[in-house]
Order: structure tokens, then C-alpha cells, then sequence
């Protein structure tokens, strides 16, 4: 039985505007297929955002969202999308 995780790609989003919230991300991304899961990475001890997540999609929608997205104006920033490193068997 295929693993349905195998049809999902996770990527990299970097340089997001600290205020950035998760729904506004979503949003974004959810203009070229489903968003499973949005994560943006805050500091362990003060908590404030990193600049930076990741979103979870279904495969194609993910490359066609990481085409038109990456050096894509954000929140007066240019925000890079690509790729996450595969961190597991598929």
C-alpha cells in the first residue's frame, strides 16, 4: 500500500515578515492547492518568529505554488520558497 504522505511535499519558506501570521501564509499558498499543515518556526526561548516555515501540500500543487511563489512579494519582503529537505522514506 503506497504511503499517501509520499504524495505530499513539504517546503521551505524564507524570509517571511516577523508579523506573519500562519492563516495569512495559508492563504498564499492555498491559492494553488490544499494546505495540509503550516508551521512557522518560532525561537525556543523568546519566542519571537524566526522569519521562516514550512507548508505542507500535495505534490504538484507544491511545485506549481514553489514556481509562481518563490521571490514573491510578502509583507514588503521577498520571501524564497523551495523545497524542504526530505527528512523520511518515500
Amino acid at each position: 500500500m503506497r504511503n499517501p504522505k509520499c504524495a505530499t511535499t513539504t517546503l521551505y519558506v524564507g524570509n517571511l515578515p516577523h508579523q506573519s501570521s500562519e492563516e495569512e501564509v495559508r492563504s498564499i499558498f492555498s491559492g494553488f492547492g490544499e494546505v495540509f499543515s503550516v508551521k512557522l518556526v518560532r525561537d525556543r526561548i523568546t519566542g519571537s518568529p524566526r522569519g521562516f516555515g514550512f507548508i505542507e501540500m500535495a505534490s504538484r500543487a507544491a511545485e506549481t505554488a514553489r514556481q509562481k511563489l518563490n521571490r514573491h512579494h510578502f509583507g514588503g519582503q521577498i520571501i524564497r520558497v523551495d523545497a524542504a529537505l526530505d527528512r523520511g522514506p518515500c
